[in-house]
C-alpha cells in the first residue's frame, strides 16, 4: 500500500491542511477513515488542540502573538497568526500540485487563517480548494457574521470553494442526536467532501480520471457542488445519482453547471444500462453544453453498494463569444425588449412631454415667432389702475397743494407745480359744483382782480 502511495505522489502531491479546531478535528477523522494518497497538516494557534491531532506534520501559527492560548474567536487574530508564520507554511505546501483548506467558519483560527493559506497556496501555483462548514444557528449571530465574512474573503482566494451548513445537518438527524454527535457529523461531512475529489485522484479506476481531469473542473471556477451519494439494493445507481444530485447538506444545486464531474465506484456486477441511467438523471439538471468527464471503478468490497461523487462547478456565467452571439443572432432573432428604466418624477415627466413635443406651455402658440406674440398679447390688467386714473385726474382739476415736500415731486407722486394763482398769466378757475370746491376748471376770461371789491359785484362783472 506504501509503495501504490509513493506511486501516486510521484505524479500528483495532495496535502490537507486543517486549519483550526474544526479543520483539526476533520484531519483525524480522515486518517482514521484511511484515507489514501494525501499527506495531512494541521495548523492551530492552540497549542493544546495542535496537540491532539494525528497529522504528521503540525504548524504553530502565531505563537509570539497568542502564546499558543488561542485566537479568542478573533478573526483577526487568525490572520496576523498565519501571516506571522507565512514562511513556515510556505516551506510545507512547496511542491504540493492540489490543496485542500478545511476548517469550520466562524471561529478566529479557521477564519481568519484560512484565507491566508490558501491565498499563499495559489500565489504558489498550487491547485486550492476550499472546503469548509458554517456554523449551527445556535452558536449565535456574532459568529455566524464572521462565518459569512469569513467565506467571502475565502472565495477569492480559492480556485474552486465548497460550503457545507451545519443546520442542513438538523433536517437528516434524528431527535435523539446528541451536540457531540453532531458536531462529529459535522467533521465527517469535511472528511466526506475531501475524499471524494482525492480518491478520483489517488485511486486508480476502469475509466480512470487524473489530476488533468480534476484541474479542468475546478481551476478557478469559485462555488462548486459536491455531492457523494450511495445507493443499496437493485436501484442503487439510480438512489446514489439523486442523492449526490440533490445532497441535502448544501445549499447548493446542480442546476446550470457548465463543468461536471462524476465517478462512480461499485463492485464488479454494475450494469451499463444502470450506469447509463445514473449519468443521464446527473447531466440532466445541469446546462446542456456542460463539460462532461466521467470516470467509474470496480471495488470488490462493495458487494451491494455503489458510490457517486459529482463535482459541479462553473455557475457564473461565461464570457459569450462573438461566434456564439453571430450564431443566435442567425437563429433565432428575438425581439429586443429593453431593460425596464426606472420610474421617472412629476417633474420629470413633464420635461420630457415637452422635450418630446407632446405637450406645450399655455402661454405658447406653434409656429408663431416670439415678437407677434408678445405684441399680440393683451395688456395685463391691474386692479390699482382706475384708482390711479381717478388720482391722475383729480391732481390736473384741483389745485396743487403747495406744501407738500420737494421729495414727494422727485418721486413723480404729483406733477410739477403752476404759475400761482395772483399772476397775472395765470388762469382764473371757477366753481362748478358750486361752493363744494370738489371740481373746478380754469376760466379763460379775464378780469383785473380787485380785493376790494366784494364778490357779488365781482361775479356780476365776470358775468358781463
Amino acid at each position: 500500500m506504501m509503495d501504490h502511495d509513493n506511486d501516486i505522489n510521484n505524479y500528483a502531491s495532495i496535502i490537507v491542511i486543517g486549519v483550526g479546531g474544526a479543520g483539526n478535528n476533520a484531519v483525524n477523522r480522515m486518517i482514521d477513515s484511511g484515507l489514501r494518497g494525501v499527506r495531512f497538516v494541521a495548523v492551530n494557534t492552540d497549542k493544546q488542540a495542535l496537540m491532539r491531532c494525528n497529522a504528521e506534520t503540525k504548524i504553530q501559527i502565531g505563537e509570539k502573538l497568542t502564546k499558543g492560548l488561542g485566537a479568542g474567536s478573533k478573526p483577526e487574530i487568525g490572520r496576523k497568526s498565519a501571516e506571522e508564520s507565512q514562511e513556515e507554511i510556505k516551506k510545507v505546501i512547496e511542491g504540493a500540485d492540489l490543496l485542500f483548506v478545511t476548517c469550520g467558519m466562524g471561529g478566529g483560527t479557521g477564519t481568519g487563517a484560512a484565507p491566508v493559506i490558501a491565498g499563499l497556496a495559489r500565489a504558489m501555483g498550487v491547485l486550492t480548494i476550499g472546503v469548509v462548514s458554517k456554523p449551527f444557528g445556535f452558536e449565535g449571530k456574532k459568529r455566524m457574521l464572521n462565518a459569512d465574512q469569513g467565506i467571502a474573503q475565502l472565495k477569492t482566494c480559492v480556485d474552486t470553494l465548497v460550503v457545507v451548513p451545519n443546520d442542513k445537518l438538523l433536517t437528516v438527524v434524528s431527535k435523539a442526536t446528541s451536540m457531540l454527535d453532531a458536531f462529529r457529523i459535522a467533521d465527517d461531512v469535511l472528511r466526506q467532501g475531501i475524499a471524494g475529489i482525492s480518491d478520483l485522484i489517488a485511486v486508480p479506476s476502469l475509466i480512470n480520471l487524473d489530476f488533468a481531469d480534476v484541474r479542468t473542473v475546478m481551476e478557478s471556477r469559485g462555488l462548486a457542488h459536491m455531492g457523494i451519494g450511495v445507493g443499496h439494493g437493485e436501484e442503487r445507481l439510480t438512489q446514489a445519482a439523486k442523492l449526490a444530485v440533490e445532497s441535502p447538506l448544501l445549499e447548493t444545486s446542480i442546476n446550470g453547471a457548465r463543468a461536471v464531474l462524476i465517478n462512480i465506484t461499485g463492485g464488479a456486477d454494475m450494469s451499463i444500462i444502470d450506469i447509463n441511467e445514473a449519468v443521464k438523471h446527473i447531466t440532466a439538471a445541469s446546462d446542456p453544453d456542460a463539460n462532461i468527464i466521467f470516470g467509474a471503478g470496480i471495488d470488490e468490497s462493495l458487494e451491494d453498494e455503489v458510490r457517486i461523487t459529482v463535482i459541479a462547478t462553473g455557475f457564473d456565467k461565461a464570457p459569450e463569444t462573438a461566434d456564439a452571439k453571430t450564431e443566435d443572432a442567425v437563429a433565432a432573432p428575438a425581439e429586443d425588449k429593453p431593460a425596464p428604466a426606472e420610474e421617472p418624477s412629476p417633474e420629470q415627466a413633464e420635461i420630457l412631454k415637452q422635450l418630446r413635443g407632446e405637450t406645450k406651455p399655455a402661454d405658447e402658440e406653434p409656429k408663431i415667432p416670439t415678437f407677434v406674440r408678445a405684441a399680440s398679447r393683451p395688456p395685463v390688467m391691474d386692479s390699482y389702475q382706475p384708482m390711479r386714473d381717478e388720482r391722475d385726474s383729480y391732481q390736473r382739476d384741483v389745485r396743487p397743494d403747495y406744501t407738500r415736500e420737494s421729495s414727494d415731486y422727485d418721486r413723480g407722486d404729483y406733477r410739477p407745480a403752476p404759475q400761482p394763482r395772483y399772476n397775472d398769466n395765470a388762469p382764473i378757475f371757477r366753481d362748478t359744483d358750486g361752493d363744494s370746491g370738489y371740481r373746478r376748471e380754469p376760466d379763460n376770461r379775464r378780469s383785473n382782480y380787485n380785493p376790494d371789491v366784494p364778490a357779488f359785484l365781482r361775479k356780476a362783472q365776470n358775468r358781463k
